[in-house]
């Protein structure tokens, strides 16, 4: 009896993974997409702060500047 049970608890096991297998979501539902969106809104507008302050701007000129004047 105890085989029995045991086969029909890997059977089961099995079945279950299966089962879990065949279910998994592949794509993300209609909040997700809002959450991903203000997520990525809000990062855009914490680089464009970031990237046009004055101190990052002088910075980004100067990189420009020694790659521009960079001797080949």
């Amino acid at each position: 009896m105890f085989s029995k049970l045991s086969k029909v608890s890997k059977l089961r096991k099995a079945a279950v993974r299966l089962r879990g297998a065949c279910r998994q979501d592949a794509g993300m539902v209609t909040s997700e997409y809002a959450m991903g969106i203000i997520a990525a809104v809000a990062f855009a507008v914490v680089l464009y702060k970031v990237v046009s302050s004055g101190q990052v701007q002088a910075e980004l000129g100067a990189i420009v500047k020694r790659a521009l004047s960079a001797r080949m």
